[in-house]
C-alpha cells in the first residue's frame, strides 16, 4: 500500500465487544447515529504518523485479534504486537528484491499484508517493548521517517541500477546497519510473562498463530473466478497471489466472517470523495455518494481526507448511494481510479437509525475523530473500493473454500 503518512487522524468507539456506539447529543439533521450489531475483540488504536507503514499496523491489528480470538485468556489492553519486528524484517528482504530485479521491482515504504504472513511464517513476530520504539533513538515517539527513509532510498538505488560489472555483497550489511540504526536490532529471544521465546515460538506457542490458516481474496474479472492470481499493485512484491471471487461472494464472505467471530486485514482505495473528505470536519464515515466524481489528491491521511479545493460532497452522503456491479469494480481498477492506498482492519458491523449496515473499521491514525480511531464504512464502499482482504481460511463458508480448493 503506497502512503506517506503525516500525523494521525482516527477515531474510538469502544474496544472489544463493546465497541462503536457514539452517543451524539442534540444530533443535527445529516448526523448518523450508530448502533453495534456485532463486534469482534480488537486491540488499541495505534499511530504510524509519518512513515508509509499502514500494512504493518493493519496486519498486526488483525494478528492480535486472531490471538485473542484463541486465545480467550490473553489482555486485549496488553497485547501489542512489535511494528519495528515487521518493517526492518520486510525492508531487509524488499531491498534485496529490488536490487535482484535491478531496480525493477519497487523499493518503497508501502507495503502488502502478506509481508506480515511472511514475517510470521519465516521470522516469527515479537511483542512491543523488545525494540527501541515507542521511544526511538532519535527521541521520536512515533514514527518519522523523513529523514531515515530518503537516505536508505538513496542507497538501495544506487545499488539496484548503477552501473557496477559486480556487486560487493557488504551492500546488505550497509543496510541492515541503517535499519538497526533508526529501529534497533531485532532481539533473538526475549521474555514474556517470565517465559522465554524466540520470534518463531511467541507465534506457535503464545500467539498460537498458524501462518497457513491465512489467505488473501480479491475480486475482478481480468482473472478467472475461483483462481489465484498475482494482484497487480506495485507493495505485493512479494508477488503473492489472491484467490478470486465473483462480487456477491466476496461480499458474503466478509459478512459471514464479522458474524461469525472473525476480523480480517482490509486493503481499500481510500481517495475517494466519500472517505470522509468534507470542508471543516471528519465525520470517519466512508460512502459511495451518488454524486459526480471530484478530483482526488494526496497521499495517506493528509492525502485522503485533507480540504482541497473542489473536493466537494453532500451533507448526508449516506443517502442515495450508487449501486456497485462487478463491472463498475473491474473499471475503477483498470483506470486507475481504484488505487492501492491504505491497510485497514474491519471487526463489526453497524447500522445507522435509518436501519442501513456498515462495516466498523480500525484505523491506524491515532485517537482523531468522534469515534477515536475507528471508522463506519458503508457496504457499497467496501464493494467498490475494496483492493484485496487478508482473512483465515476458515472463517470462509464451506461452499465458497470449496470452489476455492482450500
Amino acid at each position: 500500500m503506497k502512503k506517506t503518512l503525516l500525523i494521525a487522524l482516527a477515531t474510538l468507539c469502544t474496544l472489544g465487544a463493546a465497541a462503536a456506539n457514539p452517543k451524539t447529543p442534540a444530533a443535527k439533521k445529516d448526523t448518523l447515529i450508530f448502533t453495534t450489531v456485532v463486534t469482534n475483540p480488537v486491540t488499541s488504536i495505534k499511530n504510524q504518523n509519518n512513515s508509509g507503514t499502514c500494512w504493518s499496523y493493519s496486519a498486526l491489528a488483525f494478528l492480535e485479534s486472531e490471538a485473542l480470538r484463541k486465545n480467550p485468556s490473553l489482555d486485549p489492553k496488553k497485547l501489542d504486537l512489535c511494528e519495528s519486528f515487521l518493517v526492518t524484517k520486510t525492508y531487509t528482504d524488499r531491498a534485496d528484491r529490488n536490487v535482484r530485479t535491478h531496480g525493477d521491482a519497487s523499493f518503497s515504504q508501502g507495503g502488502s499484508f502478506y509481508d506480515a504472513i511472511y514475517c510470521m511464517q519465516h521470522y516469527g513476530l515479537a511483542p512491543e517493548g523488545v525494540m527501541p520504539y515507542p521511544k526511538l533513538p532519535y527521541g521520536d515517539s512515533l514514527f518519522n521517517f523523513t529523514q531515515f527513509w530518503p537516505g536508505l532510498e538513496a542507497y538501495v538505488k544506487t545499488i539496484a541500477t548503477g552501473s557496477h560489472k559486480t556487486i560487493n555483497p557488504i551492500w546488505k550489511k550497509t543496510v541492515q546497519q541503517m535499519l538497526d540504526g533508526y529501529f534497533g536490532v531485532a532481539p533473538e529471544r526475549f521474555t514474556v510473562e517470565g517465559k522465554e521465546y524466540t520470534p518463531k515460538t511467541y507465534v506457535s506457542d503464545y500467539l498460537r498463530l498458524d501462518p497457513n490458516d491465512y489467505v488473501s481474496l480479491t475480486s475482478y474479472t481480468h482473472h478467472p473466478f475461483y483462481s489465484s492470481f498475482i494482484l497487480e499493485i506495485q507493495d505485493n512484491w512479494r508477488w503473492a497471489s489472491s484467490y478470486n471471487l465473483p462480487l456477491d461472494e466476496f461480499m458474503r464472505v466478509m459478512e459471514s466472517a464479522v458474524r461469525n467471530g472473525y476480523t480480517f486485514a482490509w486493503g481499500a482505495d481510500v481517495s475517494e470523495d466519500g472517505f470522509s473528505r468534507r470542508t471543516g470536519r471528519f465525520k470517519c464515515v466512508a460512502t459511495v455518494p451518488d454524486t459526480k466524481q471530484t478530483a482526488g489528491v494526496g497521499s495517506d491521511q493528509s492525502r485522503w481526507t485533507g480540504e482541497k479545493a473542489g473536493a466537494k460532497i453532500a451533507a448526508n452522503d449516506a443517502k442515495g448511494e450508487k449501486t456497485i456491479t462487478q463491472e463498475m469494480r473491474q473499471l475503477a481498477y483498470d483506470n486507475w481510479e481504484t488505487t492501492d492506498d491504505h491497510g485497514m482492519q474491519i471487526y463489526g458491523i453497524a447500522k445507522d437509525q435509518n436501519g442501513k449496515e456498515y462495516f466498523m473499521m480500525k484505523n491506524s491514525w491515532g485517537e482523531f475523530g468522534p469515534y477515536k480511531g475507528f471508522w463506519y464504512i458503508s457496504k457499497p464502499y467496501v464493494a467498490y473500493k475494496t483492493m484485496n482482504i487478508v482473512i483465515n481460511k476458515n472463517a470462509i463458508p464451506a461452499d465458497i473454500r470449496a470452489k476455492l480448493g482450500i
